[in-house]
């Protein structure tokens, strides 16, 4: 029986993951074989407060993507 385990940062809509176990499913049925009643799959949602990469939380990560940085707020404005 196989079991699947995604773990995701941030959410998802339950359309999203509803749409996730499927095409895993799916996916191990064409290329495995496997009986589509027997495949399992978990998503874990992990908070971006409680995830990091590069040496950063995520969360900051994308607020700093978010916010215009100081060059680009004056961009476009004469003196």
């Amino acid at each position: 029986m196989p079991f699947v385990s995604i773990r995701i940062a941030g959410s998802a809509s339950k359309e999203q993951k509803a749409g996730i176990v499927a095409d895993v499913t799916s996916s191990l049925v064409t290329r495995l074989g496997k009986n589509p009643a027997a495949v399992q799959v978990v998503i874990e949602e992990v908070s971006t407060e409680n995830y990091g990469a590069g040496g950063v939380l995520i969360v900051d990560r994308d607020a700093r993507k978010a916010s215009p940085s100081e060059g680009d707020a004056h961009a476009g404005s004469s003196q």
